[in-house]
């Protein structure tokens, strides 16, 4: 039953999500404050993903260093971070109770699946997930002398086409400053 589940979850995270962003803007009532504050999770949110993207070589490599030596889910954990930081803009209890909801619905489940899926193909990820939490980030790197130094490729960073988070946040905030002009 779980497993059917997490393949489920990670098949329908991205159209809950458009769904999600509908019934965001529905109950959104931003003001500059909130949107000015929800810059401090939403930039480094979308600066994480950015960094992170440049060190994922999917189903080729486990990737170790860079962010992913302070956590297994530097994506998820900037996704995250930019959702609450845009909940927080929209000034509604609604849509941050329904992130949580989601997350816990749709994100739990994915990323155990993704932890079965890694522990399958690489033999070194139990002992890379003894070392490096699940998604709340360590304060130090984990290191194991047998890491390579991976290094950010922007060439990843572009194959993985991560700049369409950087304009799906530009293009959100732009429906909630249009939201906030049109209801003065």
């Amino acid at each position: 039953m779980q497993n059917r589940w997490s393949r489920l979850a990670r098949r329908i995270r991205v159209p809950m999500g458009f769904l999600f962003a509908a019934f965001f803007l529905w109950q959104a009532r931003p003001s500059a404050l909130s949107l000015a504050l929800s810059l401090l999770l939403v930039v480094p949110g979308a600066l994480l993903r950015a960094y992170a993207s440049g060190y994922v070589k999917k189903n080729t490599a486990l990737a170790v260093t860079g962010p992913y030596a302070y956590t297994r889910n530097p994506l998820y954990l900037g996704s995250l971070l930019m959702a609450f930081g845009f909940a927080a803009a929209s000034r509604s209890w609604w849509v941050v109770g329904a992130l949580a909801c989601l997350f816990a619905l749709l994100y739990i489940p994915t990323i155990l699946s993704e932890e079965q899926y890694l522990r399958s193909v690489f033999p070194e990820f139990d002992a890379y997930a003894r070392r490096v939490p699940r998604l709340l980030p360590r304060l130090v790197a984990a290191r194991e002398p047998g890491d390579a130094a991976g290094a950010f490729s922007s060439a990843l960073y572009r194959k993985h086409r991560e700049y369409n988070s950087l304009l799906g946040a530009a293009a959100l905030y732009a429906a909630l400053v249009a939201e906030m002009l049109l209801r003065r």
